[in-house]
């Protein structure tokens, strides 16, 4: 009699997994319409054995909350709309924010795509307790104020800019004798409405999406930093999995990748800006730049491999 052993599949049910992933970013950025395709991708090739759960608008904590969520395992993944952001654990990662770094988009895109964003994953990020699924595209950043436009260093002076705890910006408004406020992005919106800062920096995706236009007047196209966006989760979760959900999960990811840069496109959230009211300005590049040379050479001294990292990112400028 064999019914015992028919009964058994009553008891021992298939195991499911559940991935919260979290996010600052509101439902329309680039990066959330990926992460829904992501969702949908794996939950039908896992047969639902990967249930997938995206938490916007910082709803689980801000960037940094989200960093140690994934890597205690509270928080299985997180979306981080900036590779520096693992500069608590190790500040090596600011690499990632040398001002102008990239010579262009593509540059820049084929670099975090290619064996400067595999180095980056393996060496700097997974050894915290993180497999990084791939790395995605917050973009460009450019400054916004309500002072004045910005065409040159010296207009900085004067306004007060938010940045987040990150070392390398700092260093950027340093150079630049600008005053900075530290602040958290969930409460940027509400610092720029009631004057606590009169500027800010982020890609053009992330001002529209988070509806900065409504509260600042001058965009300038400064371009100073590239920031790539790091889909990672905690590794020991990764490893959980069976090896199948394993390989899913990175092509998914992979996949997703290119929906999210196809998604962030420049000129469009450009044109939205615009029609939203702001005020867009060039700005001379080169007297930005030539006021950087010193942060470049402080990161390049700080580590034994700083120069090493230089060198492998730049190798990307055609």
């Amino acid at each position: 009699d064999r019914s015992p052993s028919r009964g058994l599949g009553d008891v021992y049910k298939r195991q499911t997994y559940t991935m919260n992933i979290g996010s600052v970013m509101s439902a329309s950025h680039p990066s959330i319409v990926a992460l829904q395709s992501f969702e949908k991708a794996v939950e039908e090739r896992t047969n639902g054995g990967i249930q997938v759960e995206i938490y916007t608008d910082s709803a689980l904590g801000g960037e940094s909350d989200l960093i140690e969520q994934a890597r205690g395992g509270s928080t299985e993944a997180c979306m981080q709309m900036g590779a520096a952001n693992f500069e608590g654990i190790n500040a090596e990662v600011n690499v990632a924010l040398l001002p102008f770094l990239f010579t262009s988009l593509d540059n820049a895109r084929n670099a975090w795509g290619g064996d400067f964003g595999a180095q980056f994953a393996e060496k700097l990020i997974e050894p915290m307790g993180f497999k990084v699924l791939s790395i995605w595209e917050s973009g460009y950043r450019h400054m916004t104020n309500n002072t004045r436009p910005l065409e040159k260093p010296e207009d900085l002076k004067g306004i007060k800019f938010r940045t987040n705890e990150n070392s390398m910006k700092v260093a950027m408004y340093d150079a630049l004798d600008a005053s900075i406020v530290i602040m958290a992005f969930s409460d940027v919106y509400t610092g720029l409405q009631n004057g606590t800062i009169d500027g800010q920096e982020n890609p053009l995706s992330n001002i529209y999406s988070s509806s900065l236009q409504d509260v600042q007047k001058y965009l300038s196209l400064t371009g100073h930093m590239y920031d790539a966006a790091p889909f990672v989760c905690n590794m020991d979760w990764f490893n959980s999995l069976p090896t199948e959900y394993q390989e899913i999960l990175m092509e998914e990811a992979k996949n997703a990748r290119e929906i999210d840069l196809e998604e962030n496109d420049e000129n469009k959230y450009l044109d939205l800006l615009k029609e939203a009211g702001m005020e867009v300005n060039e700005v001379d590049k080169a007297a930005f730049q030539a006021k950087m040379d010193g942060v470049w050479a402080d990161y390049a001294s700080q580590y034994a491999d700083g120069q090493s990292w230089i060198d492998l990112a730049t190798s990307f400028n055609k």
